[in-house]
């Protein structure tokens, strides 16, 4: 089996092949593209079981549980690919470095607790290690593409470039067909250095080389071009007009090959690239905001905190009416699930979800000393702009665009830091009268979310709202306009 680096090989057979060929095969990307695409929007079938979810929590708890006494999880079927020995050195390494580095090593098998989907496995195990979604920690696994590592890091926007750096040590020369023990102590390394895109980019230098159609157009092809028309006989031989005009239609090609590829290449240098490890981290990303990815962490998160409410003992002292509001959040979230069609749905669970825990956690009677400090801070609710964001982390004050009024909403640092700086926050949207809008936007007669901004915009808890029926309303309404338009066609 050949070790050649998989994204070497891509560049440079699309690099020899010349434009034509370049085309072709970023023509067959796109529809392998699209066929997954398909695929992930397929209606979902074991995978949706909750039993699944349960499946993964029970996995990810046995990997929690090992984390907490090394930073090192390394699966039976890798300890002699990765000896304890091994494990120990670089759990020293790690522990010595300071840094909030776990590292994992599981197979990763399309029909295991987590699909083979590394980023959903440490998404469990942060879970059931109780690690918050400001909690600093840097996890490293293996990727699905033979020979990478995969780097995750928290919060995302954290100071060690972990998902460049981890990602650079598969494309590093000296690294090729080493120990996952080497690997894995060179991934630390250049954690440790906190320069992962510079490292990255240095490694995957020779994926970048000059475009494919300033090296190859109008050279070889061009010169095999003319040889066949000086070739060409004058007797039976096409026309000097159509020979002018294929002529003329291929140099129009080609010159918009090479525009395209420039000006790829150029954003290419201005913005982010995701390391070419894999397709899957292109196709996770989009597989990510999904409505069928969202169903699913939905259904674990509903799963983990019913888990939570089954194991709650109330103490002497504990506030009855805040029990009662986690037991009905449980309840709402069900209910939302179950009819929830849309993304801005599916939102709407985690909110309850995030209401339900905050009362379950203040139902029990604080110190004394801190009681005054409670009462004076409530607990935010997720991010006005996007839930998917997390909690929010203060209330802010924004004036919506066209509008002279101004409100106190809950936002998220990211989003603060945007409206701080005159800059559009990232909104979750929704589709309304077929356009795709904000999703404070929709009128607030048709949707609970828009008429409560999931917790920022009412005193009320999003958990009696679902309870009086108001999702259930704003369902119908939007049935009911979807009649009516079909009866006017």
């Amino acid at each position: 089996m050949s070790t050649e680096r998989p994204a070497a090989r891509g560049a440079r057979s699309a690099s020899a092949a010349g434009p034509a060929r370049f085309l072709a095969a970023a023509l067959v990307s796109v529809l392998a593209a699209l066929a997954l695409a398909l695929a992930a929007g397929a209606p979902a079938r074991a995978d949706d079981d909750p039993a699944a979810a349960s499946d993964a929590g029970s996995a990810g708890q046995r990997i929690a549980d090992a984390l907490r006494t090394s930073p090192v999880y390394v699966d039976p079927a890798y300890r002699s690919a990765f000896p304890a020995e091994e494990q120990r050195r670089l759990a020293a390494k790690i522990e010595k470095s300071g840094l909030p580095v776990r590292v994992v090593v599981v197979p990763l098998i399309s029909g295991d607790a987590w699909s083979g989907d590394p980023e959903k496995m440490v998404d469990v195990v942060r879970y059931r290690m109780a690690e918050g979604a400001r909690k600093k920690a840097v996890y490293m696994t293996l990727s699905t593409n033979e020979g990478f590592l995969d780097g995750y890091e928290f919060p995302r926007d954290g100071r060690y470039e972990a998902f460049w750096g981890v990602a650079a040590v598969g494309h590093q020369d000296d690294m090729k067909d080493r120990s996952l023990y080497a690997k894995f102590s060179r991934a630390l390394e250049i954690v440790r250095s906190g320069d992962g895109r510079k490292q990255y980019e240095k490694a995957t230098a020779d994926l970048h080389d000059d475009d494919p159609a300033e090296r190859d157009g109008g050279t070889d092809d061009g010169g095999a071009d003319g040889g066949g028309a000086d070739g060409e006989g004058a007797d039976g031989g096409p026309s000097p007009l159509l020979l002018g005009v294929l002529a003329g239609s291929a140099v129009a090609v080609l010159a918009a090959v090479a525009l395209v590829l420039r000006t790829v290449r150029r954003r290419a240098r201005t913005s982010a690239r995701a390391p070419f490890t894999s397709p899957r981290s292109v196709f996770a990303t989009a597989r990510a905001a999904g409505v069928r990815d969202l169903r699913k962490r939905a259904q674990r998160e509903l799963l983990a905190y019913n888990e939570k409410l089954l194991a709650h003992e109330p103490g002497e002292h504990a506030d009855a009416d805040l029990l009662q509001l986690a037991l009905d959040a449980y309840a709402a979230a069900c209910t939302v699930l179950d009819e929830a069609r849309d993304t801005p749905d599916l939102a709407g669970v985690l909110a309850l979800l995030h209401e339900g825990r905050d009362a379950l956690e203040r139902s029990e009677p604080a110190p004394r000393r801190r009681r005054k400090a409670r009462a004076a801070d409530p607990t935010l609710p997720l991010c006005f702009f996007d839930p998917l964001h997390g909690a929010a982390a203060e209330r802010i004050r924004w004036r919506p665009l066209g509008r002279r009024e101004a409100l106190r909403v809950a936002a998220c640092r990211e989003c603060s830091a945007a409206v701080s700086a005159r800059r559009a926050p990232e909104v979750l949207t929704h589709r309304h009268d077929g356009h795709r809008v904000p999703y404070f936007e929709v009128p607030p007669e048709h949707s609970l979310w828009a008429a409560t901004g999931y917790g920022s915009l009412t005193e009320e808890t999003l958990t009696a709202r679902v309870l009086r029926g108001d999702f259930t309303r704003s369902r119908a309404g939007r049935s009911t306009r979807a009649s009516r338009a079909r009866r006017g066609r």
